[in-house]
């Protein structure tokens, strides 16, 4: 897997590279980003309990002036926050867990 460079946004940060899958988390595997689809080998690869991105998820960084303007709708922010979503078997059922922490 050949590592890829981004640009961070300002107000975003480089969350990682890493989320441990649900337990009991069986194969197909689906791996989502913001919805998407990834490629595993291409985007991804799966090592044991863990997925491996090719590249950097990209989060917004939340400060509490930031989420009172938003609250007050005086200004809107548009910060890149990526979400990790994954499509699993566990005992025989198709289930989805969303919004998965990231790590280094």
């Amino acid at each position: 897997m050949s590592e890829q460079t981004q640009k961070v946004p300002k107000g975003s940060y480089a969350a990682g590279r890493r989320v441990t899958l649900p337990e009991g988390a069986e194969e197909p595997i689906v791996v989502f980003i913001n919805g998407v689809a990834q490629t595993e080998g291409k985007d991804y690869t799966l090592r044991g309990n863990e997925i491996l991105f090719a590249r950097d998820i990209i989060k917004e960084e939340k400060s509490g002036k930031k989420k009172l303007i938003m609250l007050l709708g005086v200004v809107g922010f548009y910060n890149k926050n990526e979400t990790v979503d994954v499509q699993f078997q566990r005992n025989g059922r198709t289930e989805l867990a969303g919004d998965l922490p990231i790590r280094k």
